[in-house]
């Protein structure tokens, strides 16, 4: 089986160790130090027994004149998450062509993020190092302060998503209350996962922590509204690893300057350099670090090895993506 790293020059080294290449070399016939960035510019030869190409952040489109010297392929195995700059819909249409994604296992790492920041949060952990760092003195009474602690504390959950599931999972360990808010998930199904369904507006009132969990698709811009945050109780805080575009940004702005609510934004796409949540005390503000970083590739790069050896094996894929379902890959 012959496969080609359609990828920009050195990201192998990242996505995969030197174990890892090794053994992808036996997995099939590759060449594990040439990239192809941009199939463009590789010969006719070079793809015409290609079956497998392996993508990564930065890889070119898949295109229809990339398909028509690709005759036989089989499978587009991508090393990251969303496909949708890389698949386009000529390889959709051709019908013939696995797509595997590493969006399954990039979610262990947000989600472990997000286990750590709420239960930072329960502790008001922004709120207390801000005083402390202030006036430097330790405040004994802080130990009976009343809403600090993470024990009966609720955390609300917005989306019913893989990273969202994989977050509530790991809060089974913990004495939380945990909600969770998802238009398409049944109650049973949230209730497996030892938490409760409820409505937006119950889980925005009743929790310490919010956590953003749903996918960035026109439906959801904006979710997180001026209302909905408004009835977050003083000293609760916000969380979201997702996307910026669901959230009311002015809003939570006010909210978090004011110093009613804490956040913890890794994602801010449109926060502008000199924008007042920079220097909010009741702010963290991280450059996206819940995902996929430095050795925890190696956790992506092992999916698309499995990917590899179950297609040598005529076995079905891990992690398929739904050609249907394509827009909302993430």
């Amino acid at each position: 089986m012959r496969a080609l790293l359609a990828m920009p020059a050195g990201l192998q080294h990242r996505m995969f160790d030197e174990a890892q290449l090794a053994r992808l070399r036996t997995l099939a016939v590759i060449d594990t130090e040439r990239t192809v960035p941009d199939l463009a510019d590789a010969a006719d030869d070079d793809l015409a027994e290609v079956e497998v190409l392996l993508t990564g952040w930065g890889s070119g489109p898949v295109d229809a004149a990339a398909l028509a010297r690709l005759p036989r392929l089989r499978a587009i195995v991508h090393t990251a998450g969303t496909v949708r700059h890389v698949v386009t819909d000529a390889v959709w249409d051709r019908g013939d062509v696995v797509v595997t994604s590493a969006t399954e296992v990039n979610a262990v790492p947000v989600a472990e993020f997000t286990l750590a920041q709420i239960l930072l949060a329960g502790k008001r952990s922004l709120a207390q190092e801000h005083r402390y760092r202030s006036d430097r003195t330790l405040r004994p009474a802080t130990l009976f302060a009343p809403g600090i602690g993470n024990y009966g504390a609720v955390v609300g959950l917005i989306g019913a998503s893989r990273i969202g599931v994989l977050v509530a999972e790991h809060l089974r360990h913990f004495d939380l209350e945990v909600l969770i808010t998802d238009p398409f998930a049944d109650a049973s199904q949230i209730a497996a996962l030892g938490a409760t369904k409820v409505e937006p507006e119950e889980l925005y009132a009743r929790s310490d922590v919010v956590s953003l969990h749903a996918p960035d698709v026109p439906s959801t811009r904006g979710m997180v509204s001026r209302e909905l945050l408004a009835l977050m109780r003083e000293g609760t805080t916000f969380l979201n690893t997702a996307r910026p575009a669901l959230v009311d940004l002015d809003a939570l702005r006010e909210e978090v300057v004011s110093g009613r609510l804490a956040a913890v934004l890794d994602v801010h796409d449109d926060l502008a350099v000199n924008d007042p949540l920079w220097e909010a005390p009741l702010a963290m503000i991280t450059p996206h670090l819940a995902g996929s970083q430095g050795n925890e590739l190696h956790r992506m790069g092992e999916a698309a090895l499995e990917e590899v050896r179950r297609l040598g094996a005529d076995e079905s894929p891990r992690f398929p993506v739904d050609g249907s379902r394509r827009d909302v890959s993430a």
